[in-house]
C-alpha cells in the first residue's frame, strides 16, 4: 500500500503509525494530511521516538517523502487538544483531517 492511502486509513480509523523519519523510528497519532509548496504533510503527535516516549507532548510536521518504512499499528488515538482542526495554517490546503467524534 502506498503512503497515501495508508495516512488516510489511519486518520480515518484514528490509528498510530510506525514510520522512520530522518533515521529515527517513530511511532505517530497522525492528525491532518495537508499540502505545503507542492509537497505533502502530516501534523502528527510523536507518540514514540526510538521506542521511548518524547520529552515534550507536541505536534509535528513530517514531510511525506521523509516517512519511510510507514505501518498502521493496531493502536487507537483519541485527537488531542494541541491540533487545531481550523488552524489558519490549513485553509484551503487540508486534503483529510481527523474527526473530532
Amino acid at each position: 500500500m502506498s503512503t497515501n492511502p495508508l495516512l488516510l486509513e489511519a486518520i480515518a480509523l484514528k490509528k498510530c503509525v510506525t514510520a522512520v523519519y530522518n533515521g529515527v523510528a517513530m511511532k505517530l497519532a497522525p492528525h491532518i494530511l495537508y499540502s505545503k509548496n507542492n509537497a505533502l504533510f502530516i501534523d502528527a503527535i510523536t507518540l514514540e521516538k526510538h521506542g521511548q516516549p518524547p520529552r515534550e507532548k507536541k505536534l509535528g510536521a513530517f514531510h511525506l517523502q521523509g516517512l519511510n518504512d510507514l505501518q498502521i499499528v493496531d493502536e487507537l488515538f483519541e485527537p488531542d487538544e494541541l491540533f487545531e482542526a481550523d488552524a489558519e495554517k490549513y485553509e484551503g490546503v487540508a486534503l483529510f483531517k481527523v474527526s473530532a467524534e
